[in-house]
């Protein structure tokens, strides 16, 4: 099972901080399963939520780090250097228990398809042993070069 530092899965998404979710890659299965760890923490400004009073962390944000968990399952291949990984489509998404600051997650990815340009992922988030949030979503793999230069029109 290979593991994953910080540095490493920095060398493979293009996200820094606040904005990189995945504190951790401590399983993988190369082009089938990936497991993560994400660590919300109480003076991270994304998890403070819908209410100060009772801060929550917002759904959106769970989905996205599940999502950079199996964009690095996708793009960690040699031959997936110079690309990124984009959402096309998240086809179900299922929060079942409130994640707060404080929590740790452990996140799981899978392929349920792959392609050469296109996938699908299904991913599950689980705090301990309880699953607060699960979900499956299309995406797509683009050249960075590509992207930057329509970027800059």
């Amino acid at each position: 099972m290979t593991q994953f530092s910080q540095s490493a899965i920095q060398r493979i998404l293009p996200h820094r901080y606040p904005f990189l979710l995945i504190d951790r890659v401590t399983e993988l299965e190369p082009g089938k399963r990936i497991v993560g760890i994400k660590n919300f923490t109480g003076n991270e400004e994304p998890p403070l939520g819908y209410s100060p009073d009772s801060p929550q962390v917002p759904t959106g944000i769970l989905l996205e780090a599940v999502t950079q968990l199996g964009a690095i399952l996708v793009l960690e291949r040699p031959e997936m250097a110079g690309k990124l990984a984009f959402i096309l489509q998240i086809n179900s998404a299922q929060l079942h228990k409130p994640v707060y600051p404080g929590d740790t997650l452990r996140m799981e990815a899978e392929v349920v398809k792959m392609g050469e340009r296109f996938g699908e992922l299904r991913g599950l988030a689980y705090r301990e042993d309880e699953l607060v949030a699960e979900g499956q979503m299309r995406f797509a793999v683009a050249n960075a070069s590509e992207v930057q230069a329509s970027v800059g029109r």
